[in-house]
């Protein structure tokens, strides 16, 4: 009997499908997106990569939110997520009839979201910006003399403001994983490994951030685990990043951030719970099923795309 990765891989031909991953789900997961002809990536390029495939049909192993922003790059094709459970905190802090409200109020100023929100949430936006993106077009709309509303990461929020000087309002979301991450833990450990380069994603805590050798998306801290001449790296973002970083640099040692504090169970477990809930059964069920399909309504994704679209015109 062929494993179940192979019967996914027929699955995926025979139906003109491809997987894209995020970067944290599981290794399995990352192996057979890269292996059947589809990547792994963060969001955004997961939905630009979708869009400029010739598949009919995208499948993603991530969350919610990522699902939706591909269907808003290709709303002709069939977007499918493995799991119509699998959320973000950073999505569900932020609905959009109070994010509505809130935008009503402050008319004067720019909307500016982060990438983890609804479809309908970057629909009521300008724009619509990535971990990697923010501080360059934050310092744009500055440099115009637009005050901004930002959401829903106020963490992320606080290091723009901090690194830009803009004035921005910012909305109180934050990432159930990056807010677990403990500064005292963190420095005791950087005593404990003076020659590791702390590696930081800018959804933690400030006090978090204020450690760190490099600051950075996804994307730039595997590059810099890559890059950099350090031996060993401390690293506070999801570990299902572990993975991507063991295969571009598989000599170099990675400890985890700390995340335990007062009752922790865990020395640190910074993985998020939704993510996890991406398997490779519940890919091949959805995948022979075409169940947990993406919906967005036409004038949604229309204004959404709008949004998307400013971001990715700046930075071409």
């Amino acid at each position: 009997m062929s494993s179940i990765t192979d019967q996914i891989k027929a699955e995926l031909t025979a139906k003109n499908a491809v997987l894209v991953a995020h970067y944290y789900v599981s290794a399995e997961l990352q192996v057979l997106a890269e292996e059947s002809g589809g990547v792994v990536s963060d969001s955004l390029e997961m939905a630009r990569f979708g869009q400029n495939c010739a598949a009919d049909t995208i499948i993603v192993a991530g969350v919610k939110f990522m699902g939706e922003t591909a269907k808003i790059l290709s709303p002709e094709k069939t977007v499918l997520v493995l799991d119509e459970g699998a959320t973000c905190s950073l999505d569900e802090d932020c609905q959009i009839d109070e994010f509505s409200k809130f935008c009503d109020q402050h008319a004067d100023r720019t909307v500016v979201v982060y990438a983890n929100t609804s479809a309908a949430v970057k629909a009521r936006a300008d724009w619509v910006v990535t971990s990697g993106s923010a501080l360059k077009v934050v310092k744009h709309l500055k440099n115009q003399g637009k005050k901004i509303l930002w959401a829903p990461d106020k963490h992320l929020g606080n290091y723009v403001k901090n690194e830009t000087g803009a004035d921005m309002l910012l909305w109180q979301g934050s990432c159930v994983v990056h807010e677990r991450f403990k500064a005292d833990a963190l420095a005791n450990l950087k005593i404990h490994h003076p020659e590791a380069a702390v590696l930081v994603h800018p959804e933690s805590p400030q006090a978090v951030v204020d450690l760190a050798d490099v600051i950075g998306s996804t994307t730039a801290l595997i590059n810099a685990v890559r890059d950099r001449p350090e031996q060993t790296f401390i690293i506070a973002t999801d570990n299902g990043i572990f993975h991507k970083m063991r295969e571009v640099a598989p000599n170099k040692t990675l400890i985890e951030a700390p995340t335990a504090g007062q009752g922790a169970d865990c020395e640190s477990c910074a993985h998020c719970e939704w993510m996890a809930m991406n398997t490779l059964e519940n890919c091949l069920s959805t995948i022979t099923t075409g169940k947990n399909e993406i919906k967005i309504d036409a004038s949604v994704n229309q204004k959404a795309q709008n949004s998307i679209q400013k971001l990715l015109d700046f930075t071409a």
